[in-house]
Order: C-alpha cells, then structure tokens, then sequence
C-alpha cells in the first residue's frame, strides 16, 4: 500500500536574534500509511510540532523549510503555491490545535465554524453541512448533539471544546488529521472522554493521524507508531507496544521514567512553625446575576473550607467544571467570593483584590496555566520581570536590573532572553517566566494553577523540582491546582477533592494516597498508564477501577 504521508530529508531552520540561521530539524525521514496513527513525542523544542506543521506546508514566523520534500497523498507540500496548499488544507489534511479556546471565534456560533471549512471549499449545501456536522457532534459523544452547535464557544466545557474542534478538523472527510497536544489541558476524566471519542471516529472513518504530545501514556491509548523526538533529530521510532516494552535508545527511556511515581519526600519547610497560612472558611463564589439571596445564579464553589499551614502545599484536584480553578481566582481575589471568610497569615483579605492593600497583594501571587495569554505579547522579558519590582519595591535602574538577573538565574532561565518577547521562547520557557514575575514580588503563598499542565513530561518534572527549591529558599507555601494526580503527591501535603463545586475528601499522601469517596476512586483510576490496552479494559471492565486504585 502506499503511503499517505512521506518525508525524505527534511530541513528547517529557523532565525536568531542576530540573524544566524541554525538549523532546528535536521534531515528527518517519515512514512506514515493510510489509516495509520503515528505519535511523535519529545520534549520542548524537540521539534515536534514544527515536523507536523510542516505536513501542511507550513512554517512558523522566523523559520523556513530549507531541504528535504513532505509529500501528502502524492502532493509536495513545499514545491507547491500557497494557493495550492491552501487547497489541500482542511480538505486533505487538517488540524486540531492544543487550546481550542483560541481556535475558536468567541463571536461566533460554534455550528458556523464548524462549518465553515465547507463553505469556504464549496463541499456541500448549507443545510447537509449542518446535519453532518450533527452527526459528528453524536459520533464524539458531545451532550445535546442537537443544539450544542447553536451555543457560543464560552457556553462549553474546554473538555467539550476540544472535541468541537475535532468535528471541525473532520468535516471535510480528511486523509490526515494532525492533533497537536489536544488533551494537553484537560482533566483526567475528561481527558479519558476524549481520548474515547478520538480513537472511535479515528479507527470507523480510516483516516490517518498525527499525534503529537509529550504524555507517553496518552500516546499509548491511541497510536499505532511513535517517533521519538530530541534537537530535530529522530532518536527511535517502532511500535507503541515495543517502545514501552523494551525502548532501545537512552533517551527514551528517560522519557519512560518520567512516569515513575514521584518522591514526595519530607515537609519541605519542616522547619517553620506549624501555624496556619491561609485559611478559607465557607467560601461561595460563581457567576452570573446576583440572586434575592445575595448570592450568584451559578455558584461554581459552594461552601469549601480549607486550611494551609506555612511551608506546607495543598493540592486541589477535580475534572474540568469541578470549581477547583474558581476556587483559586477568589482566593487571589480575581474573582470576589459571594459569601465565606478569607484569612492571610492572621489577617482577613477582602473579597475582591481591588480592596486588598499592596502589601496583601503582594504576599499571595497566582501563576496561571497558559502562559501564552498571562504574559502581555508586546512586553520584552525585562519589561514583564521589571512591573512587579517596580510596584511592589520601587525597584528602578541598577537594583532592577540586578533583581532581574537574579530572578532569571533563580528560574534556571539565560540572561541572553531579557529582550525576547513571551512568542520567542518555548512552552517551558515561558511558564518559567510566569513563575519568576511571582517571585519577583516576594510572596508567601502562590497558587500555582495547572501550571504544568501544558509543558512535557521532562520539563514539567524540572519545573517541580524548581518549584521544590524555591520554596526551601524562600520559605514559600504553594496551592497547586493539576489534574496531573502524579504531580500533585510530588509536591502536596495535603490533597483536596472537589465535585461539582464541593470539597469531597481530603487526602494526606504521606498517610495513604487510597482514596475513599466514588468521585475520587474514578478520578485516581482515570489517570492513564503506560499500557496501550489501559483504555479499551478500563471502558470493558469498570471492575478495574477498584484494581487501578489499589493497585
């Protein structure tokens, strides 16, 4: 059978800041068949993603193909017009980004853009359009298949979203659907919804993938092949059941040991007495019009007590919707609790942050999970690193630029990136610069939400260890919101579970990580693991869940 996709000797390269031209993948071979999943993994900067856009013909600002051929379904990719590869775009081969948030057009109804790939190619009427897009809405097991598309995108779940996104990439009846990092920001059981509703549509229509990811253990629920990825250069590519049965090359299995359970290790602030931090008592927050009651129509949290003893780390975990990341923007005071008490380090903190003092603001600081949207754009490293030293410590001149240097030596970041701007760095760059403006201010508690959540598994393990010695430096406390459950025992004393906006259990991992309440036994058992009949058991055997959680 031929191949649907072939590359032969490809070459990119991208631009420096004094305009050497270096090369970032660096002759790279790769069949992919008709119906064929084939993953490419790696951690950041390994090229993965560049390697699938190229598949398009495309490449990012700053970088060019410079050799090498990507032929899909008999068509060179690079030796063909823009116009022509716009033909082949979204009727051939199509795509699925890894934030669907920013795929779609808030303004928009969700069904038109869904559509609109078959308006733009004249594929089919309006009205056939609409059904097929119904139909596929059903196929990926979206609630309300009927009426979901007549919503807005910030109506749905981001769970829902990505798989919006999906119908949108297969509308068209592609050859090739290229995924890159789609479940990447998703909770583990939605992340499971997914994964389900992927592999299903993936496997009836035959169409061939691309899946690009740094999760070895999604990978493994759904493709046939996985490339291994480091410095644009293929270090091993076979089977999924033979790479995680006997992985040949070194960094591979560097990379299965990324999924070994994490030593949480003693408190790491042992030291400090044991007095209360943060405490949250009866705390109701949400949206939507303020109700007879005083309260909101929709009240995301509802009644969550919770306390945090300095030097130590909770963790709050729950699938998307569950009220975890609402929770965290009252407690930084983002979004104002309707009702319950706030306390800091003995004092009260007003609901809204616009009320706290400086000094207040200041002690609690919040990293969000996308750094690409919590960093501004147009703003130079040292300009982003330089406000907070400015407003909280009226830090200018020397002082500031000493601090800033300090700061990004404390990060593990070069000083060679003080003028680039967030769009020039890497996944795990940028987060380590979101983390480094907290610093900047000299907090004592951070809330750390999903912050791992976008970046591979390498990275993420290093950016823990970071955080790890920040806080034996500087004696901070953090509230770690994940749904990364391994990355939660890692660094958490305690664990709070919440469910539809309520704290369910609360888990001390030192004691017994063996959860009790049925909300938090089908979270723990939906992490998936490294095993590539994980997916199809657990949906055949709900009796594994029990083992999953024992085990």
């Amino acid at each position: 059978m031929a191949n649907l996709v072939e590359i032969r000797d490809l070459k990119v390269e991208a631009k420096t800041d004094s305009g050497r031209r270096i090369e970032i993948i660096k002759g790279i071979d790769l069949d992919i068949a008709p119906g064929e999943i084939v993953a490419l993994i790696g951690e950041s900067g390994s090229g993965k993603t560049t390697i699938a856009l190229t598949i398009m013909g495309y490449a990012r600002p700053g970088c060019r193909i410079s050799g090498g051929s990507v032929t899909v379904a008999g068509k060179d990719m690079v030796a063909l017009s823009e116009r022509q590869r716009a033909n082949v775009r979204g009727l051939e081969v199509s795509y699925v980004p890894q934030s669907a948030a920013a795929a779609f057009n808030p303004s928009k109804r969700i069904i038109d853009q869904v559509i609109e790939v078959t308006r733009i190619h004249q594929l089919m009427p309006p009205a056939e359009a609409r059904e097929k897009a119904v139909s596929l809405f059903r196929a990926l097991s979206l609630p309300d298949p009927d009426g979901i598309g007549n919503r807005y995108p910030h109506q749905v779940s981001g769970g829902q979203l990505q798989r919006l996104a999906a119908a949108m990439a297969l509308i068209s009846d592609p050859k090739l659907v290229i995924f890159d990092e789609p479940t990447t920001a998703l909770d583990v059981t939605t992340q499971i919804e997914v994964l389900r509703a992927f592999k299903a549509v993936m496997k009836k229509s035959g169409i061939a993938g691309v899946y690009v990811s740094h999760d070895l253990a999604v990978v493994a629920q759904i493709a046939d092949r996985i490339v291994v990825l480091r410095g644009g250069e293929v270090q091993e590519v076979a089977g999924t059941n033979e790479i995680l049965a006997d992985a040949k090359h070194p960094y591979t299995r560097e990379l299965l040991s990324a999924f070994e359970p994490k030593p949480r290790g003693e408190s790491i602030v042992a030291a400090l007495e044991r007095k209360p931090l943060l405490q949250v008592n009866g705390l109701i927050a949400g949206y939507g019009p303020v109700q007879p009651d005083g309260l909101p129509l929709v009240k995301a949290v509802q009644e969550a007590s919770l306390s945090l003893e300095r030097g130590r780390n909770l963790g709050i975990i729950g699938e998307s919707g569950c009220g975890k990341s609402t929770l965290a923007r009252s407690i930084a005071g983002i979004l104002p609790a309707s009702a319950g008490q706030l306390t800091l380090d003995g004092r009260e903190l007003a609901p809204s942050a616009r009320q706290r003092s400086r000094e207040q603001l200041r002690e609690l600081q919040i990293v969000f999970q996308h750094a690409d949207t919590s960093l501004n754009p147009a703003k130079s490293i040292e300009e982003i690193l330089g406000r907070p030293l400015k407003f909280y410590h009226g830090m200018k001149g020397k002082a500031r630029d000493t601090r800033i240097d300090e700061l990004m030596d404390m990060v593990r970041l070069p000083k060679a990136l003080r003028s680039r701007t967030p769009a020039e760095l890497s996944g795990g760059q940028k987060q380590r610069v979101n983390f480094a403006r907290a610093l900047a201010a000299e907090p004592k508690l951070i809330v750390c939400d999903e912050i791992t959540s976008a970046l591979d598994t390498v990275v993420a393990a290093a950016v823990i260890d970071l955080l790890k010695e920040m806080q034996r430096e500087l004696s901070l406390s953090y509230i770690f919101i994940s749904h990364d459950l391994s990355v939660v025992e890692a660094i958490c004393d305690e664990i709070v579970v919440m469910y539809n906006g309520r704290k369910v259990e609360e888990i001390t991992p030192a004691i017994s990580k063996v959860p009790q309440h049925p909300y938090s036994k089908l979270l723990f058992s939906s992490v998936p693991k490294l095993d590539p009949s994980w997916l199809d058991r657990l949906e055949r055997d709900p009796e594994l869940v029990k083992t999953y959680v024992q085990g």
